[in-house]
């Protein structure tokens, strides 16, 4: 079921990934056709999360960034996003997936997204000017 946005009885989290890297990390040999996005929008597609996709998150260096967005009670009970780097391939988003199903942000991630977690410093969580924060 797609998610629909003007749905208030939804509280999914969030995903917001960087347009510009996603799909770097598998490059070319990624065999799902439209790659990363594919996947991400596919968890959008199955109620899983509402996805967004902005020009750039700035972790450039860090490849395929998706920062999971808490739902809102949770959001409102205090938990913050979790920024992902290298988060690309069926065996990594299906453990997002699982995780999200499960209830994201203020839940405990696996330990292969543990492995993905990027540490923020409270300066690099602050957008830069001119950018959106996620």
């Amino acid at each position: 079921m797609p998610v629909d946005a003007a749905d208030g009885s939804r509280d999914l989290p969030g995903l917001t990934a960087c347009s510009l890297c996603s799909g770097e990390t598998l490059g070319t040999a990624d065999p799902l056709p439209g790659g990363q996005p594919e996947r991400l929008n596919r968890l959008s597609g199955a109620g899983v999360a509402r996805v967004t996709f902005v020009e750039c998150l700035d972790e450039c260096e860090r490849g395929d960034v998706v920062v999971a967005r808490p739902s809102g009670h949770r959001r409102r009970a205090g938990v913050g996003p979790v920024w992902f780097e290298r988060l690309a391939g069926d065996g990594a988003t299906g453990e997002l997936e699982t995780w999200l199903r499960a209830g994201g942000p203020g839940t405990a991630p696996s330990a292969a997204l543990r492995a993905m977690v990027m540490e923020r410093s409270v300066a690099a969580a602050e957008p830069h000017p001119g950018t959106q924060s996620a």
